[in-house]
């Protein structure tokens, strides 16, 4: 009788004793040849949250950022569900190659890390990790991430500023490599749901031709990012 006591009472002490915050260390690079992330975000969240979905329409937070690269909708809507974000880590653009670093505490309910990053020069793609379980036991772990188009948005590959939701083309060039006068690669989007993204086509004419883009410095092809997780 007693043995079954305390064995009660250890079970009783587990299921009320607070699951313990992660404190993490994680590194983003990226790994593309001439592609800028916009502002990152990151969160920590708990299994019922996420920032996309593979397959299903784009939420119009979600579109606000693979078109325009802002962030603050969907961090908000991660805030909401009582999630954890940092927002913006690198300061500004991840150009190609760079990377960026930082520590990042989660409450104990908060078991699955998503992060996503406009792609520039794009129309609508964007850099994503949706909800990985994040490792519990100490130690580094290394991920490596896909490109995504959003499905919202023709990929016409024509620099003309545009970047607010349903306005047509892509807001600008980081890396100042971009092209003028093109005629646009399609005025189509065949997949309106968010899928893996084709990359760039581009072009060789600086001038003309169907893209804005430098198909010797604009082409790219997945994975995008290197995803490191220090569990401290």
């Amino acid at each position: 009788m007693k043995k079954q006591i305390s064995a009660l009472l250890a079970l009783s002490v587990l299921a009320t004793a607070p699951v313990m915050a992660q404190d993490l260390t994680i590194k983003i690079t990226n790994l593309t040849n001439g592609i800028y992330f916009t502002p990152l975000l990151v969160a920590a969240h708990d299994t019922n949250t996420h920032l996309f979905m593979e397959g299903d329409s784009a939420s119009s937070n979600l579109q606000a950022m693979a078109e325009g690269g802002d962030i603050s909708g969907l961090s908000a809507d991660v805030q909401a569900a009582a999630g954890n974000v940092v927002e913006n880590p690198a300061g500004g653009f991840l150009a190609p190659g760079a990377m960026t670093s930082f520590n990042m505490m989660t409450d104990g309910s908060n078991d699955y890390l998503s992060l996503t990053a406009m792609l520039l020069p794009t129309n609508d793609g964007f850099v994503g990790l949706d909800s990985l379980e994040i490792p519990s036991k100490k130690g580094s772990y290394r991920y490596y991430l896909n490109g995504y188009d959003a499905g919202t948005e023709a990929n016409n590959e024509l620099i003309n500023g545009g970047g607010a939701p349903g306005v047509l083309g892509i807001p600008a060039d980081p890396g100042n490599n971009a092209g003028t006068g093109g005629t646009g690669v399609t005025a189509v989007e065949h997949n309106t749901s968010v899928h893996i993204h084709r990359g760039a086509l581009g072009d060789d004419n600086a001038s003309g031709g169907i893209s804005d883009l430098n198909n010797a410095v604009h082409r790219w092809l997945n994975p995008v990012v290197e995803l490191v997780i220090t569990v401290n």
